[in-house]
């Protein structure tokens, strides 16, 4: 412990109160907080994104939070590169740093690294693009299964994005995709905190549900009404945003639209927690607890005097 500094992970589902809890804890450490979550790295999606407010910004500093425009493109792989970067800097200044969201992959990337996937073909891309927006996801499915079924077997079904992923490497290169997965980790520099946070299933729906009401309270319709016309750039395929755009077109009313956000908010909650119960390091309790779980921890950490 005293040869490495220590990054403190808080993951968990949507709407659980990772953002509290890691405010608190980096207070506590007077240490910085990094963001893995993808869709708050877009400075034009605050309240849809839950996005830390001006107050909360103001306690801590706050890295990786709203320093893309919505046309900007960005990647997991880019983010381990520059996050590992500032951890470099970061930890120059304090032993410790805090990690949080919601986005497994960009966890993973900074926690245990990225497997060396080709680079993408854009003509495949664009046409893999193209049948997705044209025929829906199940084409992509039944092309996946009919590649590679090892990876169909444990890819998240519901996220185009990996789908069409898989299927560029797959089609680009003649190979399955699982081929070019090693699933080897790469060792840090610094040891590893990793904090799961979670509530009983009614206890979280509920405050999904409160969450939704609140964002549409603080303006999310008008929000997504500001970006409809972006509405195909990869940051807006993001819920909240989706089913207000079918408002929009007329394809459902305004309530209507607002149970479909609540509905589809949960199951993202639900595939969150498939992710990060994957992993065998994380330590999970309840958000009132998280504080003082990891005070104990990272005392038990410290060598003895």
């Amino acid at each position: 412990m005293p040869h490495k500094p220590l990054l403190i992970v808080i993951a968990g589902p949507t709407a659980v109160g990772k953002t509290a809890v890691s405010i608190e804890v980096a207070e506590y450490f007077g240490c910085s907080i990094i963001s893995a979550d993808s869709r708050q790295f877009y400075r034009d999606l605050k309240i849809g994104t839950a996005a830390p407010d001006a107050l909360q910004l103001s306690r801590v500093k706050h890295h990786f939070v709203g320093q893309l425009s919505l046309d900007e493109r960005y990647d997991v792989s880019k983010y381990e590169t520059e996050v590992l970067a500032l951890l470099s800097d970061l930890f120059s200044e304090n032993p410790v740093v805090v990690l949080t969201g919601g986005s497994g992959l960009y966890i993973q990337a900074v926690c245990e690294g990225l497997d060396n996937l080709p680079d993408s073909d854009p003509e495949i891309r664009a046409e893999l693009r193209l049948k997705y927006e044209e025929e829906g996801i199940a084409v992509l499915r039944s092309m996946l299964q009919k590649l590679d079924h090892e990876y169909y077997a444990k890819v998240d079904l519901a996220n185009p994005n990996r789908l069409l992923r898989a299927l560029e490497v797959c089609l680009s290169t003649g190979k399955p995709f699982t081929s070019f997965r090693t699933d080897q980790k790469t060792e840090r520099p610094f040891n590893i905190l990793k904090i799961g946070l979670d509530l009983p299933r009614n206890e979280l729906h509920q405050r999904i549900n409160a969450r939704v009401e609140q964002m549409m309270a603080d303006g999310l319709e008008t929000e997504a009404r500001n970006y409809y016309s972006f509405r195909d750039l990869n940051a807006l395929n993001t819920v909240g945003y989706k089913e207000l755009f079918e408002y929009f077109d007329g394809n459902c009313t305004l309530s209507e639209a607002v149970e479909k956000i609540k509905t589809n908010t949960r199951r993202y909650a639900r595939r969150q927690l498939t992710w990060f119960r994957r992993d065998k390091a994380m330590l999970w309790c309840r958000p009132d607890e998280a504080f003082g779980t990891i005070q104990q921890l990272y005392k038990s950490l410290l060598p003895e005097v």
